[in-house]
């Protein structure tokens, strides 16, 4: 072999292991590259992971500040003190059907949904307060108002007639009375095509419900879901019209506004008499006749209907302005608002929202006597607007005889 071909020979030998070199670097690089993306996918894995389990102390902690700290915190965010608050837990889970999930509790199930009622919070906010999705929100939001619309008849209660032996000045003239019922707006957001219909004499586009409180400003009976251009009376007949709706026993009263009619099982004052309770005063502003005494006491009796709205309004700011849910929900909404406004009443040993009322109605019967007569249609008759005319008599000779002696 001359020295030309040795000189070729060691030029391809040298290429060869050149190229050799630069695949060990390559492949040395590509393992490097992937060494240090499977250590980055751990790295991220990890941060995930912490990441899920930091998430839990959190809600705990919210949770403990909300309804373990003190009473004051828990009734400022959710209109209940803790005992209330675990009472009411306990019954929509043994009562209601509430079950926990895998990710949220009982009580935080609960505690969005009161926190949405009380404050009027949209999803966006209670996520991040709970620091749950707005999914999350949602769903456990709609599971705990089926499971406290559940609780119907454990929470609305038959009230107690007035007798002889009530010394209440406002509701001893009335002897048989089982309390007071009218009608109220609120407010709710409708479909465009859906705003004639729910928009009331007012202007406002509402929903109409119909309730009926006793004289320890509870609710006993409520209807919603008509629409605010409804009139009283054709929602009043179709509560009395329905199977299992508004049940009056033959002999007892419900005091009601002169929107509705004076008959059988529903008193209402006289027409064209000064009413309201604002009008009456000493002197010439004192009644000057049997009728306007009658309107009198009877506006005084009447106005725990009033009071009971106002409370309510005043515990659930969700009843005060337009509810961002379907009208369906929404109606649900102000059901369950009642029912939990008579849990609050019957549990609470005090209210800061009612200290004028101090004794609360605590030992409700929930008892019905199927053989009972019950009014089956609102009508008026002479013979109990004469009953009326002689109610209203007595009262005004007892009056004058106690002014007179």
């Amino acid at each position: 072999m001359d020295t030309d071909e040795r000189v070729a020979v060691l030029l391809g030998v040298e290429e060869v292991l050149n190229l050799i070199k630069l695949i060990v670097i390559l492949v040395g690089v590509y393992r490097r590259r992937v060494r240090a993306n499977r250590s980055g996918v751990k790295e991220r894995l990890a941060q995930q992971a912490y990441s899920m389990i930091d998430r839990v102390p959190n809600q705990i902690d919210h949770m403990r500040e909300l309804v373990d700290v003190s009473d004051i915190t828990c009734i400022e965010n959710l209109r209940m003190d803790r005992h209330a608050f675990c009472r009411l837990c306990f019954l929509l889970e043994n009562v209601g059907g509430l079950a926990r999930t895998r990710h949220v509790q009982i009580s935080e199930q609960v505690a969005i949904f009161l926190s949405v009622l009380a404050h009027h919070k949209k999803t966006r906010i209670v996520k991040f307060d709970f620091k749950r999705s707005g999914f999350t929100i949602s769903k456990h939001f709609n599971r705990v108002l089926h499971a406290l619309l559940c609780l119907y008849n454990l929470f609305l209660f038959n009230p107690d007639p007035v007798d002889d032996t009530w010394d209440d000045d406002r509701w001893k003239w009335f002897k048989g009375c089982l309390g007071a019922l009218d009608g109220t707006y609120i407010n709710v957001r409708v479909a465009l095509s859906d705003k004639a219909r729910y928009r009331n004499r007012k202007g406002n586009v509402s929903s109409t419900s119909l309730q009926r409180c006793d004289q320890k400003m509870l609710f006993t009976y409520v209807l919603s879901g008509w629409e605010g251009s409804a009139a009283d009376s054709r929602v009043f007949r179709d509560a009395v019209a329905r199977p299992n709706g508004l049940r009056v026993p033959t002999g007892k009263i419900y005091l009601c506004d002169c929107g509705y009619t004076n008959g059988p099982g529903f008193l209402a004052p006289y027409r064209g008499v000064r009413y309201h309770l604002d009008e009456w005063g000493a002197g010439r502003s004192a009644p000057q006749n049997s009728r306007e005494l009658f309107n009198l006491r009877h506006s005084k009796a009447r106005n725990v209907i009033e009071r009971t709205f106002g409370l309510l309004n005043q515990r659930w700011a969700i009843l005060r302005s337009n509810a961002f849910y379907p009208i369906k929900t929404q109606n649900r909404i102000i059901m369950g608002c009642c029912l939990l406004h008579n849990f609050i009443r019957t549990t609470m040993s005090r209210d800061p929202l009612e200290d004028e009322v101090p004794d609360l109605y605590t030992d409700p019967s929930n008892t019905h006597n199927d053989d009972q007569e019950y009014v089956d249609q609102v009508e008026s008759s002479p013979m109990w607007t004469n009953w009326r005319d002689e109610l209203a008599m007595s009262m005004y000779n007892e009056w004058r005889g106690s002014r007179s002696a």
